[in-house]
């Protein structure tokens, strides 16, 4: 059984930038509902299919299975809601972690947000100077529900620090 212990903060500047090759995002999910949570992924060359389980704290079951990227581009283009989370994403090492810095374009262009996994939900973090507000309870910022708020529609002077 996997877990997943996650925080998610926003990006407040471009301290980021050039710390990482980035790379490119698109993902659909077959089911959105706060229960479970299933997504198709495409992260370049590679793909995935990912099942969640109901947010605790910081933490949630999550089973992921890498599929052929055909198959993965027909469940896009034909099962998935959408609109698709369309993104790219850097992954930028500080101390001994590892940030996601995810930034999306399409229907959620403007949001920028950076996460960082855990081994443990106490386990302190030092927060690289472009970290903004933590989210990781908001679930607006879910990519799951992205799908059917986008940011370009609610996020308009939203506060990034």
């Amino acid at each position: 059984m996997g877990t997943e212990i996650e925080r998610r903060f926003l990006v407040k500047n471009d301290g980021w930038r050039g710390l990482a090759e980035g790379v490119d995002f698109q993902q659909g999910f077959l089911s959105t509902v706060k229960e479970r949570v299933v997504r198709v992924r495409i992260a370049g060359d590679k793909a995935t299919l990912t099942i969640k389980g109901v947010s605790e704290g910081f933490s949630r079951l999550e089973f992921e299975y890498a599929i052929p990227k055909e198959e993965a581009l027909i469940i896009l283009n034909q099962v998935c809601e959408r609109p698709w989370i369309e993104k790219t994403r850097h992954r930028i090492p500080v101390g001994q972690l590892v940030w996601e810095v995810d930034e999306f374009r399409g229907a959620n262009q403007g949001l920028i947000m950076a996460e960082v996994e855990l081994t443990d939900e106490r386990q302190q973090i030092e927060l690289p100077s472009w970290i903004g507000r933590e989210v990781s309870t908001d679930p607006r910022f879910f990519n799951a529900n992205l799908v059917h708020a986008p940011f370009s529609v609610w996020g308009q002077g939203e506060s990034f620090e």
